[in-house]
Parts: C-alpha cells; sequence; structure tokens
C-alpha cells in the first residue's frame, strides 16, 4: 500500500465527513451573540468590534457571494464558509496525528508494514473525528463566527511545523517555517488565540536541532518561547502601532505636515530595517537572523490585513467601532482599550482601598489640522495589593459572587492563598475543567453552570460515579433527560485520551511533551492570562478549544496505546484493527451519536425572526434603543444585510457613550435620518464629559430636560463644581425631570391615536434612576428634549431596567419593544409588564411576528430557549390586558396563537412561572380543558423535578438547590390554590396531595 496516497485520502475522507456534519447541522440564517455582527461587517465591509477580524470579513463576503443576490441566503453561505473551515482544521488534524503517529513507531529507513499503516490511519480517523465530534469545536462550527477560521489557522501551522521538521535535513526546507510565519500573520487578523501555538512550534524546531537536550536548555527554551510570544503580541501588534501614532504625532503636531505622514515615515523605516537586515544575514551568512527577519516580514505581511479596517473606516459606513481612520482610534482599537485591564501578576483585590488616582498615559483624538488631548488615562493607586489577585473586580454583583463563593465575610482581606484557591477552584475548575469534561467525559445540559448549583455540570452517564459529585441520581429530572444536551460518553473519550498521552510519553518524550505545551498554553494559560470575571453573558468554552484540539491527538494515538497495552497478546495486525475499532466506537461515534441532536440547528431560525420582529413592530421612521449583543446584532444583520426596515434607526445603548458612535448617529444611515442631536462634536468628543456625577441641589420640583441638558452642557464655571485637583466638571443638579408635552403635536404626529387624546398628559415628569450621566446618556437626553415626537421612540423589552432611565411609566409593552407615549400614567399598574399597549401589540403578536420554529424545533440553544420564555410572557400580558378589557373573542385568538407557536416542553423555571399565569388566563377564559390539561403537565413536570431534589437533599443529607426546591413548591403549592379557586376540587386534590408528600421529603432538611 502506498502510505502517502492513503494518508491522503484519508484526510480528505475526515474533511468529508466533518463538512457534511457541519452543513447538515448548521443554522440556516444569522445566530446569536456576535454573529449578526460580523456577517453585516463582512457583506458590507464594515468594522467589527476590537481586536477585529479583516480576513474573516473578507473570506465571509467571498462566500456570500455564492447567495447570487439572494440577500437571506447570504448568512446561510457565511456559516458555509466555517462549516469548511472546521472540516479543513479536522482535515489537518488527522495529518497531524499521522505524522506524530509515524514518527513514533516507525524508525528511520524502515520499511512501512500494513499492520503500522492500519494504526496509523486508524489514529488519525479517531482523533481528527473526536475532534470533529466534541461540543465546543462543532458549535462554533456551524455558524458564522470566527473561532472556526482560527482553529484552522492553528491546524495548519502545527501541522507547518511538523512537514518542516519531517524535511528539516533536506535543502530549501525553510520554507516551511516561513510559511508557518505567513499563516500566523495570517491569524492575527483572524484571531489572536492562534499566537498560543507558538511555544510548541519553537520546541518542535528545538528538538529537532537538539536531539539530546538537557533541563537546563528546556528551560532556556521555554522561556525563550515566552518571550517571543511576548514580542508578536505585544512588540508586533501593539507597540508597533504604538510606534506609528507617536511618529505621526511628531511629523503633524510638531513639523506640520498632514495627517498619516508619519506612519508613512515609520513605515518607511521599518521596510527599509528589514530589507538591511535581511541583506546583512544574507552576506553574513547569518542563517538564524536570516530567519528572524523573514519570520517577521511574513509576519506582517499577515497582519498588514488590518489595512481594510483602515480603509474602511474612511468610509464611515454604518458599522464603524472605534472609528480607526487614524493612528491614534487604530492604536485604541488594537489595544483592546473599550474592555479595560486586567491585573494578572501583582494587582488589587476587589476590597483593596483607593487611595490615589495616578496618571498613567495621555489620550489623543484627531481634530481639524493636529491631533488634540483627550484627557488622560489614569489608574487607582490602591493601599494594598496581593500576588496573583484573581478576585479584583469591584463591580458588586461580582463583589457578593466571589464572597459567596469563597464564604468570604465583609471584612476579610483575601491573600494569596486565597487567590490561588479561587484560581483554581473556580477558574480552572468549575471555567475550564468543566467545560474540558462536557467535551470528553458528558454533559447534563445546556444550562447556564457558571454559577455552579445543579446547572451546567458535566456528566459520564455512569450514575455510581457521577452521584458522587452530584447526589443520587436514580431519577433525572425533565430538566436534563429531555434536554437534547444531555451527552452521556461514560469517560471513554477522556480515558482514550489518557492512554494516548500515556504511550506518547513512554514512547516519544520530546513530542509529548509538545503536545503537552500546546494543551496547556491553549488551556490554561488562557485561564491564568485573561483572569476572567465571573458571572459572564455566557458560557466562555469556545476560548479553550485549541486545548481540546491538542487533548484530541492523544485520543487518536490511543489507538496505539490501545494496541500495545491492551490488545498486545493478538498479532499485530488484529491489535491495530482491534485498538482502532474499538477507539472509534469509543470516541467519535459515541460523540456524534450523543452530540447530533443539541448540534443540529438546521431547523430553527430564532436569532433572525427575533431581529425582524424588532424591526417591523416599529412605527415608520422609528428611534428603536437597544442594549445587549441579542438584540442588537441580529437586528443589525437584518437591516445591513437583508434591508429590513432601513427607516428604522436602531442606537445601541451600551456603545452610545462613544464619540464615535455618536457621530455615526448624527449621520445618515440606510433611509433612517440623523438622528435629533443638538450636541455639538466638541461637548462629547474622547476625554469630555465622559461621566457628570449627581451632586443633590435640594430641588424639589421637576426641572425641563432642556434646562437640565443646557447645564450638562454648559462651558460656564458656575454650572461646573470644582475638583480637589482644581479641575471643573459638569455635574448633574437633580434627579426630577420634565418633558413638557403639546397634545396637538402629539395627536399631529400620530404618537397617539385620537379617540385616546384624553390620555394625554400636560407633561411627562419621571425620576432619573443613576447616580451619574454618561454621555450615552447626555445624547440620550438631547433626543428626548429635541424629538418633538416627530419621530416614534422605542426601547427593547429585554434591556437591564437602568437603562430606561426611569421612564417605565411612560413604556408601553407592544410585544418585544416598549414604546414610549405622553400619556397620564396610570396608578392601579403596579408592574412594568401590565403596562400595554394593546391594539399594536394584539396585531404584533397574531399578525407581524415570526417565531422562530420554536413549537417544531429539533433543539433550541440556549439563548432560543429563553426566548420562549420571553414570547410566553408577551402571550400572558397580552391575554391579560385582553382579559381586563372584556375583548373574548381576541383573547380566545390569541390562546388559540399560543398553543400555535408555543412549545409544550418546558425549558426552564421562568418558562414554568409563565405557564403558571397564562394558565389563570385559560381559566378566566373559562378553557376549563385546556387549563387542566395544562396545570397536570406542569404538575408533572414539577413533581419530577422535586422527587430528583428530594432525591439528592437525602443522599447528601442536606438541603440541594434549595432556591430551586423554594420556588417548585411555592408554584405547586399556588396551583392548588389556583384550580380550587376555579372549582376543579378533584385537581387540586390530588395536587394538594403531591405537594404535602414532597414538603414530607423536605422538611427534614429545611428551615422556614
Amino acid at each position: 500500500m502506498n502510505y502517502s496516497r492513503i494518508n491522503t485520502i484519508g484526510g480528505w475522507l475526515c474533511f468529508i465527513v466533518a463538512a457534511l456534519t457541519y452543513i447538515l447541522t448548521l443554522d440556516q440564517s444569522v445566530s446569536f451573540w456576535d454573529c449578526g455582527e460580523f456577517i453585516s461587517s463582512a457583506f458590507r465591509m464594515e468594522v467589527v468590534h476590537q481586536p477585529g477580524a479583516p480576513i474573516v470579513s473578507m473570506i465571509q463576503r467571498l462566500f456570500s457571494a455564492l447567495a447570487f443576490g439572494d440577500k437571506t441566503k447570504v448568512a446561510y453561505f457565511m456559516n458555509v464558509a466555517s462549516a469548511l473551515a472546521s472540516a479543513g482544521t479536522i482535515l489537518f488534524l488527522f495529518w497531524t496525528i499521522t505524522a506524530l503517529s509515524r514518527k513514533t513507531v516507525i524508525k528511520k529507513g524502515e520499511e512501512i508494514t500494513n499492520q503500522k499503516i492500519i494504526g496509523i490511519m486508524g489514529a488519525g480517523f479517531v482523533g481528527a473525528l473526536a475532534y470533529a465530534f466534541s461540543d465546543s469545536f462543532w458549535f462554533s462550527a456551524v455558524e458564522a463566527e470566527v473561532y472556526a477560521m482560527s482553529s484552522l489557522c492553528s491546524a495548519i501551522v502545527f501541522w507547518g511545523i511538523l512537514k518542516w521538521e519531517s524535511q528539516a535535513d533536506e535543502p530549501k526546507s525553510d520554507r516551511w517555517l516561513l510559511f508557518v510565519a505567513y499563516i500566523m500573520g495570517i491569524s492575527i487578523g483572524v484571531h489572536i488565540l492562534n499566537l498560543l501555538t507558538i511555544p510548541a512550534l519553537i520546541f518542535v524546531y528545538y528538538f529537532k536541532k537538539n536531539p539530546s537536550p538537557n533541563w537546563q536548555s528546556v528551560l532556556k527554551v521555554f522561556l525563550i518561547s515566552i518571550a517571543v510570544l511576548a514580542v508578536v503580541q505585544f512588540g508586533i501588534i501593539q507597540y508597533m502601532v504604538s510606534f506609528a501614532a507617536n511618529f505621526d504625532y511628531f511629523f503633524v503636531n510638531t513639523m506640520g505636515l498632514g495627517f498619516g505622514t508619519g506612519v508613512l515615515f515609520f513605515a518607511v523605516l521599518v521596510i527599509g530595517g528589514l530589507v538591511y537586515g535581511i541583506r546583512y544575514s544574507i552576506l553574513k551568512n547569518k542563517r538564524v537572523l536570516n530567519l528572524a527577519m523573514l519570520f517577521t516580514v511574513l509576519l506582517l505581511f499577515g497582519y498588514s490585513s488590518f489595512a481594510l479596517l483602515i480603509i474602511r473606516a474612511q468610509a464611515k459606513p454604518n458599522l464603524n467601532n472605534t472609528d480607526p481612520e487614524n493612528a491614534f482610534n487604530f492604536l485604541s482599537y488594537v489595544n483592546r482599550s473599550q474592555y479595560g485591564d486586567r491585573p494578572l501578576l501583582y494587582g488589587e483585590n476587589y476590597n483593596s482601598e483607593k487611595i490615589d488616582i495616578k496618571e498613567s498615559g495621555k489620550l489623543y483624538r484627531k481634530g481639524e489640522t493636529k491631533y488634540e488631548s483627550a484627557g488622560t488615562k489614569s489608574d487607582y493607586v490602591f493601599g494594598d495589593k496581593t500576588l496573583a489577585p484573581r478576585m479584583y473586580s469591584d463591580k458588586p454583583e461580582h463583589i457578593r459572587f466571589y464572597k459567596s463563593y469563597m464564604g468570604f465575610d465583609d471584612e476579610h482581606k483575601p491573600t494569596l492563598m486565597d487567590n490561588l484557591k479561587y484560581m483554581f477552584s473556580f477558574q480552572t475548575g468549575q471555567m475550564y475543567m468543566r467545560y474540558f469534561m462536557w467535551n470528553f467525559v458528558g454533559r447534563q445540559d445546556n444550562e447556564d453552570g457558571q454559577f455552579g448549583g445543579k446547572d451546567g455540570n458535566w456528566l459520564s452517564g455512569i450514575k455510581p460515579l457521577d452521584a458522587i459529585r452530584l447526589g443520587d441520581q436514580k431519577n433525572l429530572p425533565p430538566s436534563i433527560v429531555e434536554n437534547k444536551a444531555y451527552n452521556r460518553f461514560f469517560f471513554l473519550p477522556l480515558i482514550i485520551g489518557l492512554i494516548g498521552a500515556v504511550w506518547h510519553f513512554k514512547r516519544n518524550q520530546k513530542d509529548a511533551g509538545v503536545i503537552g505545551l500546546l494543551f496547556v498554553f491553549t488551556g490554561i494559560a488562557i485561564v491564568v492570562y485573561l483572569n476572567s470575571v465571573p458571572i459572564e453573558p455566557r458560557e466562555r468554552d469556545y476560548a479553550y478549544v485549541g486545548s481540546f484540539y491538542a487533548f484530541a491527538i492523544w485520543i487518536g494515538l490511543g489507538v496505539f496505546g490501545l494496541k500495545d497495552f491492551v490488545f498486545q497478546k493478538l498479532t499485530p495486525i488484529r491489535a491495530s484493527i482491534f485498538a482502532s475499532i474499538i477507539a472509534l466506537f469509543g470516541a467519535p461515534i459515541i460523540m456524534a451519536n450523543q452530540g447530533w441532536d443539541d448540534h443540529d440547528r438546521s431547523d430553527s431560525h430564532v436569532a433572525r425572526d427575533m431581529s425582524v420582529n424588532y424591526l417591523k413592530s416599529c412605527a415608520p421612521n422609528a428611534i428603536l434603543f437597544t442594549y445587549g449583543d441579542n438584540d442588537t446584532y441580529p437586528v443589525w444583520y437584518a437591516q445591513e444585510v437583508e434591508n429590513i426596515r432601513p427607516d428604522v434607526r436602531v442606537v445601541n445603548l451600551s456603545l452610545f457613550t462613544a464619540d464615535w458612535y455618536i457621530d455615526g448617529m448624527k449621520r445618515k444611515q440606510n433611509q433612517s435620518a440623523p438622528l435629533p442631536l443638538t450636541i455639538k462634536p466638541n461637548q462629547y468628543v474622547a476625554g469630555t464629559r465622559d461621566i457628570m456625577y449627581y451632586q443633590d441641589y435640594k430641588i424639589a420640583q421637576h426641572i425641563e430636560l432642556k434646562e437640565i441638558l443646557d447645564v450638562l452642557l454648559s462651558d460656564h464655571d458656575e454650572d461646573k463644581v470644582t475638583m480637589t485637583d482644581g479641575s471643573k466638571y459638569n455635574v448633574l443638579p437633580t434627579k426630577n425631570l420634565k418633558l413638557a408635552v403639546s397634545p396637538q403635536q402629539v395627536l399631529d404626529t400620530g404618537t397617539v391615536p385620537k379617540e385616546d387624546a384624553g390620555k394625554i398628559a400636560s407633561s411627562m415628569e419621571w425620576t432619573f434612576n443613576q447616580n451619574y450621566v454618561t454621555k450615552g446618556t447626555l445624547a440620550l437626553f438631547d433626543i428626548l428634549a429635541h424629538n418633538n415626537w416627530e419621530r416614534p421612540i422605542y426601547f427593547t423589552g429585554a434591556m437591564p431596567d437602568e437603562q430606561y432611565i426611569g421612564l417605565n411609566k411612560y413604556l408601553y409593552v407592544e410585544g418585544l419593544n416598549k414604546r414610549l407615549l405622553p400619556l397620564k400614567p396610570d396608578t392601579a399598574i403596579t408592574q412594568d409588564f401590565d403596562r400595554v399597549n394593546l391594539k399594536p401589540m394584539y396585531n404584533n403578536m397574531m399578525n407581524v411576528y415570526g417565531f422562530g420554529n420554536i413549537k417544531n424545533a429539533n433543539h433550541l440553544d440556549r439563548q432560543s430557549a429563553d426566548d420562549v420564555t420571553m414570547f410566553s410572557n408577551m402571550f400572558n400580558g397580552l391575554l391579560t390586558g385582553l382579559i381586563n378589557e372584556g375583548k373574548i373573542t381576541e383573547s380566545k385568538k390569541a390562546a388559540n396563537k399560543y398553543f400555535e407557536v408555543i412549545p409544550a416542553k418546558f425549558y426552564s423555571m421562568r418558562q414554568v412561572m409563565s405557564t403558571y399565569y397564562f394558565t389563570e388566563n385559560l381559566y378566566r377564559l373559562n378553557d376549563l380543558n385546556r387549563a387542566n390539561a395544562m396545570i397536570k403537565k406542569t404538575a408533572d413536570y414539577l413533581g419530577r423535578e422535586l422527587t430528583h431534589l428530594a432525591d439528592v437533599s437525602e443522599s447528601k443529607n442536606q438541603l440541594s438547590s434549595e432556591q430551586d426546591v423554594r420556588f417548585y413548591l411555592g408554584y405547586l403549592g399556588q396551583m392548588v390554590k389556583l384550580t380550587e379557586v376555579f372549582k376543579q376540587a378533584e385537581l387540586s386534590k390530588s395536587l394538594e396531595k403531591k405537594y404535602n408528600d414532597l414538603i414530607v421529603r423536605f422538611t427534614p432538611f429545611a428551615a422556614g
């Protein structure tokens, strides 16, 4: 058999299997989180959030051409780009595993026998396909994110260094090193995670050149590899841009030349220096210097892809994050300045005392003819610091988590040991090892498990072993067994991988050490470097797929471990066949079988429908305020790609604090006119009015918003307060705000229909709900003060309450959005969700909204499942309002619509709560059959959940998941009363018995 041909065919077979898998399970349109932004930016060549992904944008733009003008297919073909990139990763992983296998089992000059070919190919198939079907990698493979292409780059560079190693003694072998350098440079334009392969690459090179290393030299090379990683990460990616910016500052501000001349001069210096260095290295025969120079050149070639962002920023596209059109803005962009800094080796704890503020740098912005000061970058000086600070965030929600998780009281000052314990227990254990076990042991569900507790755990399927950690497993609840992410691998992929690692270290310590280094640097090292805060918006397992890639190599090599350790008594060829078959079933086959249903997104389109719903339910020429990623990025996609409702101006409040974003809002976008902003650029430019604190001037009455705006925008000293350093700042003098309303104007603009003219308030009066005004809040005040009700104003209903700036009593639910209406507040309404604008809401829910096929979809991801509850709650609000107004016919139609589009399956505790209130409305409609059926179904669900928690409590001899127990018991008790009120006596008695039986089981463990 021809080994080379078989190896090539085997790799492409893995590619085909992976590509078909990902295309069959592909998301058919936009997904949640960053995908909407990436698709929009790629389609229109715009600027995504830091640190940018220009290569991804260019590749996705090419794939969008396959839609042949059908804009509804653009997202699909960009998703295909991720699928093919991911399949490419599997291709190169196969060749990497076979290269490592061949190197280990076949000595130089030895003939490759059939049994060894079988073993090598078996290892390649097992490892590559195990990674193909791993949970985290599969998730990113079916959506238009950066991680698929980032993984491909990592796979190519590692395969490339092995190609160099295999040909290192041949002439021109160094071309492979240069190939690796160029791909690594390209990868910077995809995602910088790829750089973490650098230490492993350096060790491959070192071990090839030094066959007999000692531990001192290994340590030295390790330190050198860290230094090289730092030089690329900081020297090339960040400090080179910093030098260019400083050169431009000198040429513009000192020499009076035009913007960009300093950057060009610096580029000439760099190019000239590199040309000279390459020429010198050739003339003097300095091979290492020559490689270093060429390596740098090719890295810069790849890095030059960021020129796309600078060029496109000049065109002022709709999505133009940070506006990197000049040197200092671009520096801020690549430095990811908007995300702030985190202490790494030495710094403060969450309760360290702030004793001073020190200047840590100067900020500049582009003016008319020169760069102007944008203030200074300041950092707090802390009275006490510690090594390895892991619990450093002083946000209230983070402080509460630290204290609760670690059991600290209010006075405790975390020590070095406390921080290390937190790092190993939470950051490494809960937020890395849990993800690792998801991929290679099994997963309990797709709930968010960042907080610990009963949700989001890894779970093997071997009940006695799982019970040791999680308690009694004999009566698993529907939240687990009915969750498509309930994947049980029975430890088999993990065991095979560990066998492979042991075998590898016994047979080839150098290569095994390289894979181990790759595993650590793309896993634990990321944990240490990122030093993430708790309570992230989503699970972050995608950040560690490089580590899972390394472990998949050992899963492949586990074929040889099984052959040598388990099947050694068989003939070599039979041992190879049996080991390959056992490993195939023990890893990729079981992973594919268990994981297919929860990775198949082919029949769900919630993100797209949600984005269209947001836009289509707005009145013409509306202003729609959004806040988070998931109610902004898909909406951007709908407008920028599918051109849905281009008249609506989408304003992301979390970006509204940036001057570049306000600039964009003052321009026409699509068919949307500029926002009614009167604020001048010099009043909101970077470094100006970033934050203005509330200072109580004891003003009792409500003050007109325009007057407050004048005070906040005033440059007069009498309208400012003097700080301790002598500087003067604007302040908010009162929280009692008012907006005068002209009833005629409100009627003329159609804001309020004529039949509701008597409900119009003479003025809107409210209390601002924060202790400071940001630049974004200032711009929002400006819009409210000068809009004159000419453009309808909406806020999405999913944003945090503080973003409504206290306007709640004037915000009326119309579905997913809340509309600002100047109506007299209804004092009878105590809950915001009861404030409903019935007529448009009814139309939206019955005629406008799409529901993403949530009723029939095979699987809903975590965000889509949460949206089931959101839709359910909207139906509750609509139904309650219709019944209260006596609109029984419409109420029954709404109830029927609910059953038509809302799934019967429960996805969360919140959905249980929503279902209870919907059932109450069914009873009010005298729809007894459906109400009773829903009560029984809900009670059965609650009973099974509580039975499991009772089992766990008894096995641990303590109350498990107290909050869940109280929640479920509370609603089960309310259902007893509800059925009693509506005279369903027999049902009420059966529910009461169930309730009392469960109370008896929990009583020994509960207090109160």
